[in-house]
């Protein structure tokens, strides 16, 4: 198995990358880790309710929008 691990800023290990080819042949061997593969697909049920009160807002008061790359100018400008 070719692990890659992941360290932060700090240098302290934060993850671990697992190739697929290992990834399913674990998946296989240990049964369970398919089950819990299945709660991390897709985005959650209360994320996706978030998203849609914040769009809808924005949809009702586009005011308050900045267009994304003006908004990078203006932060560029500012460093």
């Amino acid at each position: 198995m070719n692990l890659q691990y992941i360290t932060d800023n700090k240098g302290q290990t934060a993850g671990v990358f697992i190739p697929i080819q290992d990834w399913n042949q674990l998946k296989k061997i240990y049964k369970e880790l398919e089950k819990t593969e299945e709660n991390f697909v897709g985005i959650p049920d209360w994320h996706k309710s978030i998203l849609d009160k914040r769009l809808n807002s924005l949809k009702n008061n586009t005011a308050v929008c900045t267009d994304f790359d003006k908004a990078c100018d203006e932060i560029e400008k500012e460093l």
